[in-house]
């Protein structure tokens, strides 16, 4: 993930979105939680684009966030922290 969305993504789970950042094994759960329920909201919020303008902006959030989940939901089950960096 790249920039403003990595961020963004970050802040949906709680976390201030500080580079270099981690998230430690026990706080995972929660923030899975928190970032699965705001793409819920943010999916029922959005409107579908009707510019063709870029294919980029016609990628979904939810979508964009495929692979933190991903990421996340294997580091809740093996019980290891995330850390990141630029």
């Amino acid at each position: 993930m790249f920039g403003d969305v990595a961020v963004r993504l970050l802040n949906l789970m709680g976390h201030p979105g500080s580079i270099p950042g981690a998230l430690l094994a026990k706080d995972i759960p929660e923030a899975l939680n928190k970032l699965k329920g705001a793409l819920e909201e943010d999916d029922a919020l959005s409107q579908p684009e009707t510019d063709d303008d870029s294919e980029e902006d016609n990628v979904s959030l939810a979508l964009r966030a495929y692979p933190l989940i991903e990421l996340l939901t294997a580091a809740a089950k093996k019980n290891c922290s995330v850390m990141w960096n630029n």
